[in-house]
């Protein structure tokens, strides 16, 4: 009697059930790939910059103490350099950048945002170029603050600003922003990286506002294509 009360309950149940199970929904249409036909890498950048035609007088030091030894190279579109990254937390106080954190922070920049306050280190990525001297003088060749820039290092391309300046006989250096997003340590104390970034700024290409990060990378592949694809 079981065995004939199971069959008949599942014939019951049979007879109950949708005959097909229902149709699933059409598969969304994919999305299109997002090119990155526009990126341009950090060996295309550094293979533009393979040889250098000085347009500096003389040479810089990367530390007080250290050998001149640095070069300010030049091309039609650009000026750059080879060097080490020491932190800039110059600028506005926050929690990374102050008095507390680096001994020797000054509140001051160069070059102040479009509201005419100071730019602020922590969350702008910018680089620094020396003080003019007999050595060179950055605004003969089309660089003034805001100036757009793409550093180099380690494969990592990041996009960037002139924020500050510098002592006139040292090069290398940039803010704790420009520092993170390449991932070189960024404490102003202890951080930097000693050698191997390459800091190309582009000539008369002027980021508006200054303090306009997103735009900075913007325009800065937009720079970046046209001086290694002449696009």
């Amino acid at each position: 009697m079981r065995s004939h009360a199971l069959t008949l309950a599942a014939a019951g149940a049979a007879l109950l059930a949708p005959t097909s199970p229902p149709t699933p929904p059409p598969p969304a249409p994919e999305e299109p790939a997002v090119s990155q036909d526009a990126d341009v890498s950090a060996a295309e950048l550094l293979a533009e910059v393979a040889t250098c035609t000085q347009v500096s007088r003389g040479r810089y030091r990367t530390d007080s103490g250290r050998p001149a030894a640095v070069p300010v190279c030049g091309t039609k579109e650009a000026v750059f350099w080879k060097a080490d990254m020491d932190i800039d937390c110059d600028g506005r106080p926050t929690a990374r950048c102050s008095s507390r954190t680096d001994p020797h922070f000054s509140s001051a920049t160069a070059f102040t945002q479009s509201d005419g306050r100071h730019l602020s280190a922590e969350r702008l990525p910018y680089i620094v170029v020396p003080t003019p001297s007999a050595i060179w003088d950055y605004k003969a060749h089309g660089v003034r603050g805001g100036s757009l820039a793409a550093v180099v290092y380690q494969g990592r391309v990041r996009y960037a600003v002139v924020g500050d300046v510098g002592p006139s006989d040292i090069i290398g250096e940039a803010s704790y922003a420009a520092a993170e997003a390449l991932g070189i340590p960024a404490d102003p104390r202890a951080g930097g990286a000693p050698s191997g970034v390459t800091y190309i700024v582009f000539k008369d290409e002027v980021v508006k506002p200054i303090e306009d990060a997103a735009e900075a990378v913007r325009a800065g592949e937009r720079a970046a294509r046209k001086f290694t694809r002449g696009q």
